[in-house]
């Protein structure tokens, strides 16, 4: 059952998802419903009394290594049930919040999650097609962080008609230097797909183009930054504008 909750389908039957590693599980043991504990009898005499209640069962090495999803096996594996969660509508005016459109690389949603949780947000609407936020690899690069964000996924487009009145940004090679613009403290942020940026629905919806310019301006560099750094970036600015 463990191994199964590594493919999107295995998640759906269960409605589980697994955490793995000491500081993984330490940080999200008292946020989410733990169905099972899974360790070491090593980890358990070292750990097991910070488990807050938690009835951990040992496991032989080779079992965890047909269970892990990780290159190396850890001593320890969490099974949490996946949570319910509701967006406010009502506080999408009030606040910044990050929104992705068709991100595909869990470690760049994972990084996202860090990033959030490091500034503050509390909320993140991905399109449909991102990857799903229960993916042991998303889980393994929130470093805990998952715990703190919540994570929705709805029809991008339909979410901004309806918030038709909230600042729309996003970022595009083609828009206007971010530093030079008015930036709200509130407002989506609009964060595109690794290779493709935004889509065209998702990005006749963005009422500001940002472009992140890079230094010196005009002078050869990479072609474009990775969508987590970018994220970083945008949100920093954003962040510290509200700082002055």
């Amino acid at each position: 059952m463990v191994a199964s909750l590594g493919t999107s389908k295995g998640r759906r039957e269960e409605n589980c998802f697994i955490a793995e590693g000491t500081k993984c599980v330490m940080d999200t043991i008292k946020h989410f419903s733990c169905r099972y504990l899974l360790a070491t009898a090593q980890w358990i005499e070292k750990n097991g009394q910070e488990l807050s209640g938690v009835n951990p069962i040992a496991v032989k090495r080779a079992d965890m290594e047909r269970m892990t999803q990780l290159t190396t096996p850890t001593d320890v594996i969490a099974v949490y049930e996946i949570p319910e969660t509701m967006l406010d509508d009502s506080k999408l005016g009030q606040e910044l919040t990050i929104v992705l459109d068709r991100v595909q690389d869990p470690g760049n949603l994972g990084t996202i999650i860090r990033i959030a949780d490091w500034f503050g947000i509390k909320n993140i609407i991905c399109s449909k097609d991102t990857v799903d936020v229960y993916n042991p690899k998303v889980v393994q690069a929130t470093m805990g962080a998952i715990s703190r964000v919540k994570v929705h996924y709805c029809n991008l487009v339909e979410l901004l008609k309806t918030h038709s009145d909230v600042p729309v940004y996003g970022t595009f090679l083609e828009g206007d230097n971010m530093y030079n613009m008015d930036l709200s403290p509130c407002g989506f942020l609009v964060m595109g797909n690794e290779g493709q940026g935004i889509s065209e629905g998702v990005g006749e919806m963005v009422s500001r183009r940002l472009f992140i310019p890079s230094y010196p301006i005009g002078s050869p560099t990479s072609e474009s930054l990775n969508v987590s750094m970018a994220t970083a970036i945008a949100v920093a600015e954003f962040r510290r504008r509200q700082m002055k």
